[in-house]
């Protein structure tokens, strides 16, 4: 029979032996903090990783934070306090002498992420190579670092392949094209007259050339995964038609009487990117400046795309419809915050990263 411990925390309260992921450890029934001696706080953490049978969380520990005013409930030496791990700043308290470890309550679910955590920090802090640099140069488009998706991007997928299949079957076809875009355009004047108001969608599917479809498909691409991943392929799916019906709204609203037909998916894709900016702040998107390759938080990353479309708009660059990009873009944001509770409790660990005890290093 084990020798009766007590509670570091609470000195008088008895420990009781418990069970917590197949592992015997000792809990405090007046404070739930857990004691765990040599080994079990790896063996528990082995058992919530996806079955890795080598987690060993004192290799990967964090800042030393110095002496903890709590005692060893088994040889009774000081413990020392620590972070869990490097960038990650929950605490706890280590004994040196016999390997024990002490959680209190609020951070044991926090603990028991933390292998997820630190193997998603490592995608997101992961360093640009030469061959981003390359491919960056050639292309100009970004590069994501961010957390690699749990499910397969299905509905991100299929929009591509349809968007291009739409495509390249009118491409090359200029009376075609124009049948197709007189069809299913958004031309604002028309709609303003109660006209073909399915262009309002229909038009999302639509693109002008070869590069505005290779732009558009690749920021898809770029950022629809993780989006997918936190949503769900059915909700992603209709959130996607919203942001591009809502976009294409904004567009007739200040166009009231243009005749120009708009085309492209860039406003639906514009109403992803302010998902993306409110879900997934600890991701980064690579931007080249000449030949200079800058890691940048999505906060200056859209910032920058924002105002390039704020001055394109007031320079009166033709060709583009910035009014749908700024109008995606808006409620994306709008419907990120709403949707955030809901999307952080769906990924513990987009939960966590977003957390103040996660210290996201650049």
């Amino acid at each position: 029979m084990k020798n009766q411990k007590y509670c570091p925390k609470c000195v008088q309260s008895p420990l009781d032996v418990t069970h917590y992921h197949g592992e015997e450890l000792d809990v405090c029934r007046q404070c739930g903090g857990l004691w765990f001696e040599k080994n079990e706080l790896n063996d528990m953490l082995s058992s919530v990783d996806n079955g890795d049978e080598d987690v060993k969380f004192e290799s990967q520990l964090g800042e030393c934070l110095g002496k903890s005013d709590k005692a060893c409930p088994d040889c009774h030496h000081s413990l020392q306090r620590y972070h869990l791990l490097k960038g990650f700043e929950v605490e706890v308290d280590l004994c040196l002498s016999c390997s024990g470890g002490w959680v209190d309550r609020e951070e044991v679910e926090q603990v028991k992420q933390s292998p997820r955590v630190q193997h998603a920090l490592s995608e997101i802090n992961g360093s640009t190579s030469w061959k981003t640099w390359l491919f960056q140069f050639m292309s100009q488009m970004p590069i994501e670092y961010n957390m690699k998706p749990h499910i397969k991007p299905v509905v991100t997928w299929a929009l591509i392949v349809l968007n291009t299949l739409i495509f390249f079957a009118y491409f090359g076809n200029e009376s075609l094209t124009q049948n197709i875009f007189a069809e299913f355009a958004n031309t604002p004047a028309h709609v303003m007259q109660g006209d073909a108001l399915w262009t309002l969608l229909t038009s999302t599917f639509l693109h002008g050339s070869v590069l505005h479809l290779l732009g558009n498909m690749y920021f898809l691409y770029l950022i629809g995964d993780n989006i997918e991943d936190a949503l769900g392929h059915k909700t992603y799916l209709a959130i996607y038609l919203l942001c591009g019906l809502a976009a294409s709204l904004v567009s007739v609203a200040f166009n009231m009487d243009r005749t120009i037909p708009s085309v492209g998916a860039s406003g639906a894709i514009a109403g992803l990117f302010g998902l993306y900016l409110v879900w997934f702040r600890h991701a980064s998107l690579t931007f080249m400046f000449v030949v200079f390759q800058k890691k940048l938080s999505p906060v200056w990353y859209f910032a920058i795309w924002l105002g390039l479309n704020f001055f394109g708009m007031l320079t009166a660059e033709g060709g583009v419809d910035y009014w749908a990009h700024i109008g995606g873009f808006a409620v994306g944001l709008l419907l990120g915050v709403l949707l955030k509770p809901y999307v952080m409790k769906r990924n513990p660990i987009l939960g966590l990263l977003s957390s103040p005890e996660a210290k996201i290093s650049r």
